[in-house]
């Protein structure tokens, strides 16, 4: 990071000039925050508490609220104080842990996203050897694997971005520090490296994606073989909020980082951004708990108890 070391700070990209729009994005931000701490962490305390949860799927679902919460504390903290403050500085070791962060919660996200295909597929297309392939040491693993490579992710790409020379500008196109509008400000055809780093980076995303669609293709054709329709009904309850939460992150994630400079705009870029880092770790909880009646119960009861207990006192 020495060939850095002249700047000191980054100017990060005001979503708005005018005060009073400021102010308001400080409150859209803090109820979008407040909204995702308390889905995830509803979700968190209910599964950790409650005996009936304690399988496979609601294992990975944990891990995922929890990702979530650090990705979305990464970014939006930082934003809201920025628009209350009036204010677009950021350190340049705060960037540098702010692109950390970042890229190992949404990596480790991914990884994990995938994992969870895996689970919905042995959960419907093998079911009797379901205990087997996904025990609490196989669940353990595949949960650790995720966050790992995450952090390994992070580290190589935070490292590499950081340790190019930046003297272009220290301002930040972004309302958070951003590998892509990092890359942006070097001086030197070295950032190659870490658009090449980025690739491989896509690649191995590629082949998780490929993964999850195959996953899914092998699903529906066994759920579309169940003879019930509660059974159809079930299956897809499972599978749907997964699906759903797979296609926002990809869609949005690839839009990123993989869109032509001939359509890049600063407003559409904070668009998609706000896209793929706010928005979904504030509607996962939500999506997860519309079609899981076992999830909805489970928070019932959690609810019952605090009340019952907060009556007592």
């Amino acid at each position: 990071m020495s060939n850095s070391s002249s700047i000191t700070e980054f100017l990060l990209l005001p979503f708005t000039d005018t005060r009073e729009l400021q102010l308001l994005h400080f409150w859209l931000f803090l109820g979008i925050y407040l909204a995702a701490l308390l889905g995830n962490g509803l979700i968190i305390t209910t599964i950790a508490c409650d005996q009936h949860l304690h399988t496979p799927m609601y294992f990975f679902l944990l891990n995922l609220s929890l990702l979530d919460l650090g990705s979305i504390s990464t970014t939006v903290p930082r934003s809201m104080t920025n628009s209350l403050w009036d204010t677009r500085a950021i350190s340049f070791l705060g960037c540098a842990t702010q692109v950390f962060l970042f890229f190992f919660f949404i990596s480790a996200e991914f990884y994990l996203l995938t994992v969870m295909a895996y689970d919905r597929y042995v959960a419907i297309c093998k079911p009797l050897h379901y205990g087997t392939l996904l025990g609490s040491r196989a669940c353990a693993h595949m949960a650790g694997t995720a966050w790992a490579s995450g952090f390994l992710d992070a580290v190589l790409h935070m490292a590499n971005t950081f340790s190019l020379p930046l003297c272009k500008s220290n301002v930040v196109d972004q309302f958070f520090c951003e590998i892509p509008q990092i890359l942006k400000l070097s001086c030197s055809d070295s950032y190659l490296r870490e658009v090449w780093l980025l690739v491989v980076s896509v690649l191995v995303a590629f082949g998780c994606f490929v993964f999850i669609v195959v996953s899914y293709v092998q699903i529906f054709r066994a759920v579309l073989r169940i003879p019930s329709e509660q059974g159809r009904h079930k299956a897809f309850s499972m599978c749907l909020p997964h699906l759903v939460v797979v296609s926002l992150f990809i869609i949005t994630g690839t839009f990123t980082y993989l869109k032509p400079p001939s359509i890049s705009s600063l407003s559409l870029d904070l668009v998609v951004s706000f896209l793929y880092s706010v928005v979904p770790p504030a509607v996962n909880p939500l999506i997860y708990s519309m079609r899981n009646q076992e999830l909805k119960d489970a928070i019932r009861r959690l609810m019952t108890v605090c009340f019952s207990k907060a009556v007592m006192t």
